[in-house]
């Protein structure tokens, strides 16, 4: 009768040590699931998070040109990257200039916390090459800096003037608030405009002298009321030539 009792308990004792076993078994399965659920989020994170500019570029694609300023107003210089794409089948050949690379660029913003750098904003494709064909003139020249809290996307055509774009940092995007333009006739300025897209207002000057080149220049200025409507963002631009 003991040794019944005894078996009886060394079996109830063996059942009760491989449930224990198949309920650490199942926590210890959890545990790694939920551990490689938070590695695949820390990984999505910190692909937008790097130690330099150049880790953001993405493939395909290739560091056209850097320039660096302060877009947020923190105090800290931020970086903006502009980038080209790579494609092969873009490049061209030109009756008179040869191989065109014709591969569009665009943006990437980068706003740096501490020692790193964070993506504020990635647009790929908003910018046509700089090989477009220019007409009778040469394609306009692009520059982008940043300075002051804003940043600045710059057209030069030579002696038929240059338009700007700018914008500011806010709400997580960059939002175009000023549009200034100058047409020229060689040196000799035809009119300029200037957008305040904060206010709604926009002011025209007219050289009304232009066609006389002996005369001094006198300007008619005019202001029009834009009026309130739905700002535009940089993310959204799908092509500079179009805005």
């Amino acid at each position: 009768m003991k040794k019944v009792t005894f078996l009886v308990i060394i079996l109830l004792s063996f059942q009760q040590s491989c449930k224990k076993s198949e309920e650490i078994h199942e926590i210890q399965q959890q545990n790694k699931v939920q551990t490689n659920d938070t590695i695949k989020n820390v990984s999505v994170v910190e692909s937008e998070i790097a130690n330099r500019p150049e880790d953001f570029v993405p493939k395909g694609f290739k560091l056209f040109e850097k320039t660096e300023g302060d877009l947020n107003n923190d105090g800290i210089i931020d970086c903006v990257l502009m980038i080209k794409g790579t494609d092969k089948s873009k490049f061209v050949n030109d009756e008179y200039r040869g191989e065109l690379d014709r591969n569009r660029r665009g943006l990437i913003i980068l706003l740096k916390k501490g020692n790193q750098y964070h993506l504020a904003l990635k647009n790929e494709t908003c910018f046509s090459s700089e090989n477009e064909d220019g007409g009778v003139y040469y394609a306009p020249e692009l520059d982008v800096s940043a300075e002051k809290g804003k940043l600045f996307v710059h057209y030069a055509h030579g002696r038929y003037g240059s338009w700007t774009y700018t914008f500011q940092y806010r709400d997580s995007d960059f939002y175009l608030i000023g549009y200034d333009s100058k047409d020229h006739n060689g040196p000799t300025l035809i009119s300029s405009t200037s957008i305040n897209y904060l206010t709604g207002k926009k002011q025209l000057k007219e050289n009304i002298n232009y066609e006389n080149p002996e005369a001094d220049e006198v300007f008619k200025e005019t202001w029009t009321n834009l009026g309130s409507k739905k700002m535009t963002k940089l993310s959204d631009v799908k092509d500079f030539d179009d805005l």
